[in-house]
C-alpha cells in the first residue's frame, strides 16, 4: 500500500520500481479491469480512477507486485480515514494469501520543509495501527532541498555563480538531513512509528535508484520468504539480488 498526501509522488516512485514510464492499469479485487491510465490523460481524469482503496494497480512491465494506493487524505473526513483504516486492518490479518499488504509506504514531499509533518501524518501514525505490517516513511521529493540550499547560501553572502557545484550539494545534503532528522523526531514519538525511513531523490529520472527502498523495505519484513520473494520480483537493481544472495 502506497499513501500520503496529494502530489506526494506516489505514482512516480511506482513507475521508478516497476522500470516503467507508463501509467498502472487498474483492477478490482476479482480481476476485472476497471480503469487503465494512459500518459496523455490529464490528472483529474486519473485520479478518478485511484479513488477506490480496494482496487489494484498493477503495471505491465512488472505484473508480480500489486500496490494499492490510499488517495491524499490530508482534506479526507472522518468517513475516508476509517474506510483507509478498516482497509489496512482487514488487509493485514487476512488469510487470502493474493489479498493480503506486506508493507506500506507512507510519503512525506520536502516541497515545504516548514510543513513536513502535518495532522494527517500525525493522525495515521497515532491512530492506525497496522498489526504486523510494516509502515516505511519515503522523504519525496527531496531535491526541493536544491533551491533551499541557493537561497539559504545566497543569505550567508555567497556568490552562487562563483560556489563549486560541491559546496552547494554539501549545503543541500544538510538540509535534506535536517528535515529527515525532523520528522523522525515528530513521528518516533507517535503510538505507532514508523519502521524505517528512506530518503528519494530525483524520482522523475528515469534512472533513478530505487536500491535504498528495496534494502530498507525487504530489511523490515518479518519474514524471510517474503523478503526473498520482494528480492527476486523488483527489477529497480541486480546489485540488491547479488548482496541479499551473498548475506543470506
Amino acid at each position: 500500500l502506497i499513501m500520503g498526501r496529494a502530489n506526494a509522488g506516489k505514482t512516480t516512485i511506482l513507475q521508478r520500481v516497476c522500470n516503467s514510464t507508463d501509467k498502472p492499469e487498474i483492477f478490482d479485487g476479482k480481476g476485472n479491469k476497471v480503469w487503465t491510465c494512459r500518459v496523455t490523460d490529464s490528472p483529474e481524469c486519473i485520479q478518478r480512477g485511484y479513488h477506490d482503496i480496494q482496487h489494484e494497480l498493477v503495471f505491465r512491465s512488472n505484473p508480480g507486485f500489486v500496490f494499492y494506493d490510499s488517495c491524499g487524505f490530508e482534506v479526507g473526513s472522518a468517513q475516508e480515514f476509517d474506510q483507509m483504516r478498516n482497509f489496512v486492518t482487514e488487509r493485514a490479518v487476512t488469510t487470502r494469501v493474493n489479498e493480503r499488504i506486506h508493507a506500506i509506504w507512507f510519503c512525506i514531499p520536502m516541497t515545504d520543509c516548514h510543513r513536513t509533518v502535518t495532522a494527517a501524518e500525525q493522525k495515521f501514525f497515532n491512530e492506525c495501527d497496522t498489526r504486523h505490517v510494516p509502515v516505511i516513511v519515503l522523504v519525496t521529493k527531496s531535491d526541493a532541498m536544491y533551491v533551499e540550499a541557493i537561497q539559504e547560501l545566497e543569505d550567508e553572502g555567497s556568490e552562487i555563480e562563483e560556489l563549486p557545484e560541491i559546496v552547494v550539494a554539501e549545503k543541500e545534503g544538510e538540509l535534506r538531513d535536517k528535515c529527515l532528522g525532523h520528522v523522525k523526531h515528530e513521528l518516533d514519538r507517535c503510538k505507532f512509528p514508523p519502521k524505517g525511513y528512506v530518503s528519494l531523490q530525483r524520482m522523475h529520472q528515469e534512472d533513478a535508484d530505487c536500491t535504498s527502498l528495496m534494502e530498507c523495505t525487504a530489511n523490515v519484513l518479518n519474514d524471510e520468504g517474503l523478503q526473498r520473494l520482494l528480492i527476486s520480483t523488483q527489477q529497480s537493481s541486480i546489485g540488491i539480488c547479488i548482496k541479499y544472495a551473498v548475506d543470506k
